[in-house]
Order: C-alpha cells, then sequence, then structure tokens
C-alpha cells in the first residue's frame, strides 16, 4: 500500500490594494502629518474630488496638472497644509470664507470638507470653473460650498471673515480687489511658495501683514508659506496690531 501523503494547498496571495485604497492611506497619513484628523466620509469626499477633478480636467483646463498623484499632493495636500493654521487663527467656529480665483475649487472645497463649520464660496472669472464647483457640491453633498461665476472686485460689502487667495495675484493687488468685501475685523490668507519679501514692501496704506507663517506639505519638495493679512487698525481689543519685520 503507498503511504499516504497529506495534501497542501497553496496559500492564494492577497490581493494588491486599489489605487483608492492606497489614495486614502496617503490621504490620512497626510493629514495627521498636518495636524488633522480627517474622518472616513471626509477622506471618502476627497477622493470623489479628486475624481471630479481628474475627468473634469481631461475636457477643461482646470489646472495643468495632469497626472492624478500630482493632483493628489500638488492641489489636496498643499491646500489641507492651510487648514491647521486657518483654525488655530479662527477657530472651529462658523466663519465665512471667500476662496478668490477659485479655479477648481482649491483650495476652497478642500477646506469646505476638512471644516463643515466653514461656509465658503468660490469665485471665479471663468464659468466653466465655477460649474465645476456647482457640480462638486451637488455631488458630493457639500451645502457648505458655493460657486458665484464673476471677477472678484463685483463682492462689494460681503463681509467675509476670510478671504483666501492662492496663486491669484500680488498681496497689493489682492488686497484692492478684494478689501471691500472683508469683514471689519476679517484676515486675509494668501498662499505663497517662498516669502515674498518685495510684495509685503508694497503693501496698500492701512493695510498690514501680520505673520508669514511656513508650511511643509506631505510628498511636496517646494518652499509654501501663508501671508496673513489684515487692516491695520483691525485689533479693537486694546492691543496694538502684531508687526513683524520686513527684511
Amino acid at each position: 500500500m503507498a503511504p499516504l501523503t497529506r495534501r497542501t494547498t497553496a496559500r492564494r496571495p492577497m490581493p494588491p490594494p486599489d489605487s483608492q485604497e492606497i489614495e486614502r492611506s496617503r490621504l490620512a497619513d497626510s493629514a495627521r502629518a498636518l495636524g488633522l484628523a480627517l474622518d472616513s466620509g471626509a477622506i471618502d469626499a476627497l477622493v470623489g474630488f479628486l475624481d471630479r477633478l481628474e475627468n473634469w480636467n481631461r475636457v477643461y483646463n482646470l489646472t495643468a496638472i495632469r497626472e492624478r498623484s500630482a493632483m493628489l499632493t500638488q492641489h489636496v495636500f498643499d491646500s489641507l497644509a492651510v487648514v491647521t493654521p486657518l483654525r488655530r487663527m479662527r477657530g472651529k467656529v462658523a466663519q465665512r470664507v471667500l476662496d478668490v480665483g477659485s479655479g477648481g475649487g482649491l483650495p476652497g472645497v478642500v477646506i469646505a470638507i476638512a471644516c463643515p463649520e466653514y461656509d465658503v464660496t468660490c469665485i471665479d472669472a471663468v464659468a466653466k470653473k465655477a460649474d465645476f464647483v456647482r457640480h462638486v457640491a451637488t455631488g458630493l453633498r457639500l451645502p457648505n460650498v458655493h460657486a458665484i461665476h464673476a471677477r472678484v472686485e463685483a463682492l462689494n460689502g460681503s463681509d467675509y471673515d476670510v478671504i483666501v487667495a492662492r496663486g491669484f495675484a500680488p498681496l497689493a493687488k489682492t488686497v484692492k480687489l478684494t478689501q471691500a468685501g472683508l469683514a471689519r475685523d476679517g484676515v486675509w490668507l494668501a498662499m505663497k511658495g517662498r516669502d515674498p519679501v518685495d510684495e509685503r514692501r508694497e503693501m496698500p496704506a492701512g493695510i498690514e501683514v501680520f505673520h508669514v507663517e511656513q508650511l511643509t506639505v506631505p510628498g511636496l519638495d517646494a518652499a509654501r508659506c501663508i501671508v496673513w493679512m489684515r487692516r491695520a487698525d483691525a485689533d479693537e481689543d486694546g492691543q496694538a496690531p502684531t508687526h513683524i519685520d520686513l527684511g
């Protein structure tokens, strides 16, 4: 009689994670590195936003960046990098935020997803870009995201608490075009690469740069900073506005 042999079943290899699982993991890891605790709903919304940005960008020129992984780093992570500084400056309370020259909703839509307590309006002079933001707000069920197709100087007397500008214009021009829409105690958050010292020297009268905050964007080997600005007489709590050395 032939000896009995034990039959062994080879273990099937685990399937590799799909691309969206990898993206979700990258988002969660990068958010933690930026001091954010995003829940699964926010992670899903950011992936859904990236899906729509990639799809629309094939037809409309929403961004010059075409590769999805680069969009994730250079747009989504770059936008997430301002959330912790913004909350530190304004708190986790309701804020009216205006994203000027928003393009594909960057950083406005990302801020709205990460900060559901903020009401974010994205304004752009290009109709298709405003249409895209509306499409995202509807598709992802983001009631705190709004889109306006207009030139920003048309928003007189809007009283936004924060005006965000990412790659919009030099600081002085940004202030000139938007100051009629800023609340009395509001602030500008200008996203820049390197500290724009020359631009800071050209600020119009009555406006001050009160802080320049360096940022580190996960996966991005490039300089990033926030230039915080406000009206020079905005501090009415008995303390003089903070000044910084312009170098």
